[in-house]
């Protein structure tokens, strides 16, 4: 089984950044060498669970949704088993609930992620 947990949302104000975090347990180790795929995903207010930037853990290039692409950052530290998201020049419509999630395959779909955190709240005020 694999836990994950996020960490390091909060309220910021337009143009602000902040860097979330979420760290892996459990099955970590067979995550890597299985080249598990990380994503970060964000359900806004009254709206459905989208995709935000995925990752794997074995390297390649990520992937963005286009509303984050040149503001947001996804990494990982393979050592500590944590994956980041670096979000900078925040917006408003940024606002969501923000949740890490594991995947077996590289992907943007809500659907083949079949491990997820319990989200950390970002909110950001104009």
């Amino acid at each position: 089984q694999v836990q994950l947990q996020e960490s390091g949302g909060g309220l910021v104000q337009t143009g602000d950044s902040l860097r979330l975090s979420c760290a892996a347990s459990g099955r970590a180790f067979s995550m890597y060498t299985m080249g598990y795929t990380m994503g970060w995903f964000r359900q806004p207010p009254g709206k459905e669970r989208e995709f935000a930037a995925a990752l794997s853990w074995s390297g390649g290039t990520p992937y963005y949704a286009d509303p984050v692409k040149g503001r947001f950052t996804i990494s990982r530290d393979n050592a500590k088993n944590t994956v980041y998201l670096q979000m900078n020049s925040l917006k408003p419509e940024d606002t969501a609930v923000y949740y890490c999630a594991a995947a077996t395959r590289l992907s943007r779909a809500v659907n083949d992620y079949a491990y997820w955190g319990q989200g950390t709240q970002v909110t950001v005020s104009s």
